[in-house]
């Protein structure tokens, strides 16, 4: 069991955990995962490493309550505890002094992004941020990464902060501005990297993005997380779960992700049911 220390609403269905977690917290670096479990009959599932505390032993999760698992975890109080948990996962992201670096996130693939932004940030790179939502009340974590980067960029749908657009919108503007960077991370929503990564490539800026949306098992033993990468078969979760943004059959993965959807609905609307029984 594993002690909720703080739980926290970020926006309507995006919350902040902070789990007591003292022998993860001192081994987890940017881009790791754990799996939990919330109650002992629930699923496993992945959630990024958003921030940790070595010395206190805490780690924060990030997460949106969307499927039944997750709705399960939000509905736990604080104080209270999480079934299982198991970590750090995953291979962590390469962090080094590349420059200028460029970090783009949207929704709550923002995240998962954030450890990366501030790793990058203290190993003293120049870091530019753009973040996205579709409306103001939905953008997280606008402050903690407004104190571990150098430049944050705001876009939401709606305009209803930032500018109006989406992320490769502000993006194409700072290229068409002359801006030049060394390399990128992208994380959100499949359809947003898909499109975003295109752009970045294109612009001839090295691009990392994570794979983690596609993530279910987190061990590589269910082969859910298959994906196709410069022309090899990858298991986000164990060689992941970051690749090269270049080399991923995107198409495919979008097609494997889809494939879940009807399960995940089914589940959604029985545990309705039950909250209301």
């Amino acid at each position: 069991m594993t002690k909720i220390l703080k739980k926290e609403q970020l926006s309507e269905t995006v919350w902040r955990f902070r789990l007591h977690a003292p022998r993860i917290a001192g081994k987890r670096r940017a881009g790791q995962f754990i799996i939990l479990r919330p109650l002992g009959d629930s699923e496993r599932i992945p959630l990024t490493i958003a921030n940790a505390d070595a010395s206190e032993g805490w780690i924060d999760i990030i997460f949106q309550a969307v499927g039944k698992t997750t709705m399960q975890l939000r509905d736990l109080d604080e104080g209270g505890s999480v079934s299982d948990l198991v970590g750090p996962l995953g291979k962590p992201t390469h962090i080094k002094m590349f420059g200028r670096a460029l970090c783009i996130g949207g929704g709550v693939g923002v995240a998962p992004l954030y450890p990366i932004i501030s790793a990058l940030f203290e190993a003293g790179n120049d870091v530019t941020t753009i973040i996205g939502a579709r409306t103001k009340e939905l953008v997280i974590l606008e402050d903690d990464i407004k104190a571990s980067c150098n430049h944050l960029l705001i876009a939401t749908d709606d305009g209803s902060y930032g500018a109006k657009g989406f992320v490769s919108d502000v993006f194409n503007g700072l290229i068409d501005a002359g801006e030049k960077f060394d390399v990128a991370f992208v994380i959100g929503p499949v359809i947003m990297m898909k499109v975003t990564t295109a752009l970045t490539v294109a612009a001839g800026i090295k691009t990392y993005t994570s794979l983690n949306p596609i993530m279910i098992d987190g061990t590589g033993m269910c082969g859910g997380c298959r994906v196709t990468v410069g022309g090899q078969t990858k298991f986000a979760c164990v060689d992941g779960p970051e690749f090269d943004a270049s080399q991923i059959v995107w198409d495919e993965m979008i097609s494997r992700l889809n494939a879940y959807k009807s399960f995940e609905a089914q589940a959604r609307e029985n545990y309705h049911k039950c909250k209301i029984a």
